[in-house]
């Protein structure tokens, strides 16, 4: 993998575990599956950081929390904070997590690195258009900056990505 790739998946003020980054790849496997587009590390307006938005063919947005772990899990409770972002919130865990930790408010897939499945959807909470609007042309913007970052690494200033 080219350092400009591993940029790009991986931003450096963020480590994943391995076990986290399988859970986003089957993630991200299942919503091209469904024919969304993804986009991993995707900064909101608020100043938090979603591990996976989805973006559907009809507009809707998805957001995707991963959870490697138990502890993981009990030690973020930002979670409320990304609904304000999406029509739709899902946490992803490996199989190794009890389905009983996760809210029932929230959507759960559980995934590995070749596959997810959706075990319960969220409900939805629609977004207003002007809110909509924002994420929507934001995330243009990341895909489009993202794309260009491999084409030709050395026109992407660090740390827009």
């Amino acid at each position: 993998m080219s350092a400009a790739l591993a940029h790009i998946v991986l931003p450096p003020d963020r480590r994943q575990s391995a076990t986290a980054l399988h859970v986003q790849r089957g993630v991200r496997r299942l919503f091209a599956a469904l024919d969304h587009v993804t986009i991993p590390e995707f900064s909101l307006a608020n100043g938090r950081r979603a591990d996976v938005i989805a973006l559907c063919p009809a507009g809707r947005l998805t957001i995707v929390e991963i959870k490697s772990s138990v502890a993981d899990f009990r030690a973020d409770k930002k979670w409320p904070d990304y609904r304000d972002y999406c029509d739709r919130f899902y946490f992803a865990v490996p199989d190794t997590l009890p389905e009983g930790l996760i809210p029932e408010e929230a959507g759960l897939i559980v995934a590995d690195a070749f596959s997810a499945a959706i075990l319960r959807e969220p409900a939805d909470h629609l977004l207003s258009g002007a809110r909509r609007k924002a994420v929507t042309l934001k995330f243009a913007h990341n895909a489009a900056r993202r794309l260009h970052a491999l084409a030709d690494p050395g026109m992407v200033r660090e740390g827009t990505i």
